[in-house]
């Protein structure tokens, strides 16, 4: 079964060595999404709230991509910087997320400057 690098059409290169997501048979999995837009690099939003919104519309253009939509998505992981933005990182998740929730781990990491989440998904395709 081959490994599959999934790329969105009209984004930029990376300039890191890594692929936005990787299909091996039904299993797709999304790379940390940081919430730059997808074509310009450009950071989207100065809050939480903004930049969640993309960081979860890129994960959607990946899994797109790779032929997924969030419904497949079993599991989000969350990185925050700062423990004060739970609450409206999850505001958005909740609004965005379909039901019934995929499982979800949350952590606080240090990111870039101007990054206040990245996430990552896990997708099972039927």
């Amino acid at each position: 079964m081959a490994k599959i690098a999934i790329n969105p059409e009209g984004a930029a290169p990376l300039p890191v060595p890594l692929s936005p997501g990787i299909r091996k048979g039904n299993i797709l999995q999304i790379a940390g999404q940081v919430p730059l837009d997808p074509a310009s690099g450009d950071l989207v939003g100065d809050t939480i709230g903004e930049q969640t919104r993309q960081v979860l519309r890129n994960i959607e253009e990946v899994l797109a991509a790779g032929g997924a939509t969030m419904d497949d998505v079993v599991m989000l992981r969350v990185y925050l910087t700062d423990i004060d933005n739970f609450a409206g990182m999850n505001e958005v998740y909740a609004e965005l997320v379909p039901r019934p929730y995929p499982v979800r781990t949350t952590v606080y990491v240090g990111l870039p400057a101007g990054l206040l989440v990245e996430i990552d998904a896990l997708a099972v395709i039927e």
